[in-house]
């Protein structure tokens, strides 16, 4: 397939467009602001800047490109940044999203289109509600919660009024090697940190009562590929981890990692004024429709993130 890429400077755009290139797509990347090796990106094919509020420059280079998929992941994506910066959160993903399907409406072009959403629509959630469904009512608690509600609602309408092939996945807390800023990210860079003496031995942490269903980017971007080929067009699909984790046992197991001997300790900076008591989906749609399932366990994801700290620390 052509697989068109937004946001692919981000975490999951080299994951996915690693994969893609493995499995024989054909594969046109576009970053904006990456945090990640843009060289590494162009090894896998073509790969351009694009700030997808940018409607003309967006629009040629679907026409030069002409995609048979695009998988549409670039956004603001930090909960937190959409608080300081709410007005540049809501234009980058809502006039983004509208950007590419009006492109697409205007050139003709009627590709399955992959639209990275998020868990965070669902906003706060009673532990007798998990695992959450897809028809649960989204009430998001932050500006970048209500933006992924308007990309995923504008996906729908698209392909509700004029027939285009829009699929929504509902992402739930995903990590694994190159994450930053999540809880996993930050236990094994300070695991790391403390390994090599950079930091005291001493973790800082948050609230380590909270309950994740974790799942690695590597199972994530294989979801993206099964639904270009499998998924429904119009249909919402959450993709979650299987299991709950306790945030005290993925700190456990990160100690048990790396060997380390150090104290915790609370840091009130790292604890929110709302905070999930369980984030967890039910993927069983996403299962039924495409045969994925998690294959990652969560020991490899955690091993794998400590070595990628270990060798961007050196």
């Amino acid at each position: 397939m052509r697989a068109f890429i937004t946001g692919a400077g981000g975490f999951m755009g080299p994951h996915l467009a690693n994969y893609l290139h493995e499995k024989g797509d054909t594969v046109f990347s576009t970053y904006y602001e990456p945090i990640s090796d843009i060289n590494e990106l162009k090894k896998k094919g073509k790969a351009e800047e694009l700030d997808v509020r940018d409607k003309e420059k967006f629009k040629n280079m679907l026409k030069e490109f002409k995609p048979d998929v695009v998988y549409h992941l670039a956004a603001q994506s930090y909960p937190t940044v959409s608080w300081e910066k709410p007005n540049y959160t809501i234009q980058a993903n809502v006039e983004g999203t509208i950007n590419l399907f009006e492109s697409l409406k205007e050139l003709k072009m009627n590709p399955v289109v992959i639209v990275a959403c998020s868990s965070a629509e669902y906003g706060f959630v009673n532990p007798e509600e998990v695992p959450i469904k897809e028809e649960h009512s989204l009430l998001p608690l932050h500006p970048y919660g209500v933006s992924k509600v308007a990309q995923d609602f504008l996906t729908y309408q698209y392909f509700k009024n004029f027939g285009m092939k829009g699929i929504r996945v509902r992402i739930f807390n995903t990590t694994g090697p190159g994450k930053v800023n999540d809880v996993c990210s930050d236990f094994t860079k300070q695991a790391v940190m403390i390994e090599m003496g950079l930091q005291k031995p001493i973790f800082k942490v948050g609230n380590l009562n909270t309950r994740r269903a974790l799942t690695d980017v590597r199972d994530i971007i294989r979801a993206f590929r099964l639904l270009a080929e499998k998924g429904k067009a119009g249909e919402v699909y959450n993709a979650s981890g299987e299991k709950a984790y306790l945030i005290k046992d993925i700190l456990d197991e990160i100690i048990k990692i790396t060997g380390i001997k150090a104290k915790v300790e609370i840091d009130t900076k790292l604890v929110r004024p709302t905070d999930e008591p369980i984030i967890f989906g039910d993927s069983t749609k996403l299962k039924n429709d495409t045969n994925w399932k998690q294959s990652v366990a969560i020991e490899k994801t955690l091993k794998d993130m400590v070595e990628f700290w270990r060798i961007k620390l050196k």
